[in-house]
């Protein structure tokens, strides 16, 4: 297998992130930038469980929703890298529903 090398069980450990801004830290990216993944993903979430309430097929949410049924497939499933928070808060609306935001403060690092 070349350069391949086994890892030994006993020296694995797992860490488990609750939400992108855990997951964010974990890796070592900024927390910033979790912000608007975990936004998508909880928009991702609501259209996805829309779609299934109403049983609409990928063909006719597309169609509501004024995007490509390739696009509407992508975002059912979790593929939201290069669509839009405005997109999917779009597609949202056209499905009958509206996002409710709410703030709450972040510790920020020093």
């Amino acid at each position: 297998m070349g350069n391949v090398k086994s890892i030994r069980p006993e020296k694995v450990k797992i860490h488990t992130a609750k939400t992108a801004t855990e997951l964010y830290e974990m890796i070592g990216l900024e927390p910033k930038d979790a912000a608007e993944v975990e936004f998508k993903l909880q928009l991702n979430k609501k259209i996805k469980d829309a779609v299934k309430a109403k049983k609409l097929t990928h063909e006719k949410a597309a169609k509501l929703s004024g995007t490509s049924r390739t696009r509407m497939t992508a975002i059912l499933n979790g593929n939201t890298s290069g669509v839009s928070s405005d997109l999917l808060l779009r597609i949202l609306y056209s499905l009958g529903y509206k996002a409710k935001v709410t703030f709450s403060t972040v510790k920020l690092a020093a």
